[in-house]
């Protein structure tokens, strides 16, 4: 696929998420309200229900929180969601994340994500870089519970840790995905 293409691809399947599964804030709530207040209650669900990742956040240098991402897929998938970087208890940026992926996909689901970075380093580059990871995908989420395995070069080459929990849906997944991690301005 070449750039043009791939990154038209993107757009439009973000753009399609975002308005199918999009819904109003509240008269008085801003963008970045709803956005805090949804990557608290990922947070502290996070922590309530998968052990070991309040350790992992407290020696974290920065964890960056995706709640509700939603992916849809028939071969071609995408997936969509908006969080915020924290730096201690503080959030300090916003962010947003696009998936595309080719393969075998059928359903859709919606999950949380977060990335640990572990040190000062991994922090500041992925804070520096343009955000592309590429990865093979293998899940499979059922109503009300879900079990993902992954692999990813970004696992595999930086100190950055990635737990993905709260898996909702119908969804059969095995496929090469490019993943971005874009700054908002919320």
């Amino acid at each position: 696929m070449s750039d043009w293409t791939r990154r038209t691809f993107l757009a439009a399947t973000g753009a399609g998420l975002a308005a199918c599964t999009s819904h109003p804030t509240g008269l008085t709530e801003t963008p970045a309200q709803a956005i805090d207040a949804n990557v608290q209650a990922a947070l502290d669900q996070l922590y309530a229900t998968v052990p070991g990742t309040a350790e992992l956040g407290a020696r974290s240098e920065g964890i960056l929180v995706i709640p509700r991402i939603r992916k849809l897929g028939f071969w071609v998938s995408g997936a969509y969601g908006e969080g915020a970087l924290l730096i201690g208890p503080a959030i300090v940026e916003y962010y947003s994340m696009s998936l595309a992926g080719f393969g075998f996909t059928f359903g859709a689901q919606e999950f949380n994500q977060a990335l640990f970075f572990l040190t000062a380093d991994a922090l500041q580059s992925f804070r520096v870089a343009d955000g592309w990871e590429l990865g093979v995908d293998a899940a499979v989420a059922l109503p009300r519970r879900g079990v993902a395995a992954g692999l990813s070069s970004g696992q595999i080459n930086r100190p950055i840790q990635e737990v993905v929990w709260g898996q909702r849906g119908l969804i059969a997944d095995a496929s090469l995905v490019g993943a971005k991690y874009s700054r908002i301005i919320r």
